[in-house]
């Protein structure tokens, strides 16, 4: 019999910290922006690259509070067993399949990181490595990538437990369920997911499943295609022929010298999966319904820098790949969402045992047709297609009994639907007795006209922006009740993010004139940058530290501000007068070293190099620490030897002098 159980599951864990307090005015980097299209790539192929993209992830806040200590925490697991499989989801982490294990062996399918350790690299900033991720609604690893979904049970009409998970997308303003059990004597896990836009207009659409597996020399990535579109960090995207490109196999990850995406094209009518399989023909494959076209494999690539995000990711020795499988065939595009509409599909995560001989030989061809064949005989395609539509017939309206609860938003759109007389169309998904303190400002908007105005001191607990809301604050604002420091603040982030610059500006301005904040200071600071005026920008920044100098991230914003202002000293001076524990952060850390190089302390700046700064919050592509090595050494070397600190040096440094290990992020091999 299939058994759904929740219980704990504990790891070491790093505490991910309090939210960022400062909207996110600027937008994060995307390694995957700017992109660069080939002429390989057809117009009909590259119809969608690009589309969808967002200024930035308000209204949700940054998550980049997290440190690197990391202590035993036990995290709410949803258990799904049968007599062949025992799958764990984490819905604390966005749902994340956690582990996959095949009984018969005691082998796990997945990589499993053995620690929570959150890294920059999402739309909100934290990250985790391992498993398997939900990513919906723009191009990134998703707004709730570490945040809780909403966790339910149900059954099937057979009696088959169901756990179903879900949330509600603030950016798209869609639903999002995903729906996974174990049939009794299925050797594959089935997760069936739905989408939902909610919305009386098309919206931009994105899904990849992110699944990582164990990188060694023994695995094979195989999947039914002879051709790719490739992506590396130079931003180029161009078709190529796989497995081999040039002299590298890409179906083998170690052979990859520097980390890449490939975006398989399987043919249009071949079944999609995807496969990652050890030298014994055995090893994780997926599948899925033929909604889901793309198929993807990531690799960190061999570079010391590539090794270094592994380990920095996890531990010392977990090497990983992601292979994914998503709505469009890469990653660049969001496809157009009907209005009022829903998308579903059904996946399917097993184990594959194919013939290692054929797998792993030299015909391509041969080797993912003895997959395809083998993953027909376990799990006919006809199968799955049948499977997914009695789900739709089963599930869509059928209730689920909560066991915990995600965030409030969705309740609060119900809420302001029904004030309207509508109702938000997401089937059975209960979003009910989830509000709390983040929507408890924008509830008070909605009902009583008004938003609350807490003290300058306090930091905002959460933002909201959009036509709608802006409407109703606007108003507020007109008619007074809102017209205190709080609601002016807040309107000028709603304006700035619909492009109303100067609008922004004044409200900022006039929330300052009803009491000074840092807050409003701050934005102040942003719409300076926006303009280029790094002078202007650095100015607000430091007397926003004067009013508030405890703030973690606007301590990070005005020594990045002093730097391009080229005011290394102040931002000594500046620093000197925050908290001590703000200052021992590595961000905060390696800026102040960067500040001394500028005044020209050399030898202090190599010192913390050799003995290492951790930056908590390193970004995917960032070669910051790297770069500071090689500036130092620069001056150290020109002041040593008399000459010039031109390109020639720097080329000279570079061969000569590699950076420690500890803080070379560089995932290109030099």
């Amino acid at each position: 019999m299939t058994e759904l159980r929740f219980e704990g599951y504990t790891m070491p864990a790093a505490d991910l910290g309090p939210l960022n307090p400062l909207p996110d005015l600027a937008g994060q980097p995307d390694a995957h922006a700017n992109i660069q299209i080939d002429p390989s790539v057809t117009a009909e192929e590259a119809q969608y690259m690009g589309f969808g993209r967002i200024p930035g992830i308000l209204p949700y806040m940054l998550q980049d509070g997290y440190n690197r200590v990391k202590k035993p925490r036990t995290f709410q697991a949803a258990v799904l067993e049968n007599e062949h499989l025992v799958a764990t989801f984490l819905p604390e982490l966005g749902g994340r399949l956690w582990s996959l294990i095949d009984k018969h062996e005691n082998r796990e399918l997945l990589h499993r990181n053995p620690v929570f350790q959150p890294a920059n690299l999402a739309l909100r900033n934290a990250w985790i490595s391992g498993g398997v991720e939900w990513n919906i609604g723009m191009t990134g690893h998703h707004p709730y990538t570490v945040s809780p979904l909403f966790a339910a049970k149900t059954v099937l009409s057979d009696g088959t437990p169901v756990l179903r998970m879900y949330e509600w997308e603030r950016v798209r303003q869609a639903a999002y369920c995903l729906e996974a059990y174990l049939p009794e004597g299925s050797r594959f896990l089935l997760v069936r997911m739905r989408i939902y836009n909610t919305q009386d207009r098309e919206i931009p659409m994105y899904w990849w499943s992110n699944m990582a597996a164990d990188e060694r020399e023994t695995v094979r990535v195989l999947v039914p295609a002879d051709k790719a579109f490739r992506f590396g960090y130079g931003g180029k995207i161009a078709k190529v022929d796989v497995p081999y490109v040039g002299d590298e196999d890409v179906s083998h990850s170690t052979q990859i010298r520097n980390s890449v995406d490939y975006f398989f094209d399987v043919p249009k009518g071949q079944r999609k999966w995807i496969a990652a399989l050890e030298n014994d023909g055995k090893g994780i494959v997926q599948t899925s319904t033929s909604r889901l076209i793309g198929r993807k494999l990531f690799v960190w690539g061999q570079g010391p820098g590539g090794k270094r995000w592994q380990s920095f990711l996890a531990k010392e020795g977990c090497a990983y790949i992601e292979i994914q499988s998503g709505l469009a065939h890469t990653q660049m595009e969001c496809l157009p969402m009907p209005a009022v509409t829903c998308w579903d599909w059904l996946e399917a995560y097993g184990k594959m045992e194919a013939d290692p001989a054929v797998t792993h030989g030299e015909d391509w061809d041969a080797a993912w047709k003895n997959v395809d064949a083998h993953l027909e005989e376990m799990l006919p395609n006809a199968f799955l297609e049948s499977e997914l539509l009695r789900l739709r017939q089963e599930l869509d309206g059928k209730d689920a009994q909560v066991v915990s609860r995600g965030g409030g938003w969705a309740e609060l759109e119900q809420r302001r639907l029904a004030k309207e007389g509508k109702t938000m169309p997401i089937g059975a998904l209960d979003y009910s007795g989830s509000m709390g303190a983040e929507q408890a400002p924008w509830l008070a908007l909605l009902e009583e006209g008004a938003l609350p105005c807490p003290s300058p001191d306090e930091a905002p607990v959460s933002y909201m922006v959009g036509p709608v809301w802006r409407k109703l604050l606007e108003a507020s604002v007109a008619s007074g009740a809102s017209s205190h420091w709080y609601g002016y603040l807040h309107l000028g982030i709603m304006r700035f993010y619909e492009g109303d610059v100067q609008g922004a500006v004044e409200a900022w301005k006039a929330s300052l004139e009803k009491a000074p904040s840092c807050w409003a200071l701050r934005n102040l600071a942003a719409a300076c940058r926006l303009e280029k005026d790094t002078q202007g920008a650095a100015d607000y920044l430091v007397q926003a530290m004067a009013v508030k100098n405890d703030v973690e991230r606007l301590a990070v914003e005005c020594a990045k501000a002093l730097l391009e202002a080229g005011r290394p000293q102040e931002l000594i001076e500046v620093m000197e007068k925050a908290p001590a524990w703000i200052r021992g952060r590595g961000r905060v850390r390696f800026l102040l070293t960067s500040a001394y190089l500028e005044v020209g302390r050399v030898d202090e700046v190599i010192a913390a190099l050799e003995e290492g700064i951790e930056v908590d919050d390193m970004r995917e592509g960032e070669v910051t620490l790297t770069d500071l090595w090689f500036k130092a050494q620069c001056m150290r070397i020109s002041r040593q030897e008399g000459i010039p600190n031109d390109e020639a040096l720097r080329a000279r440094v570079e061969k000569e002098v590699p950076p420690p290990a500890h803080i070379d992020f560089r995932m290109k091999i030099q």
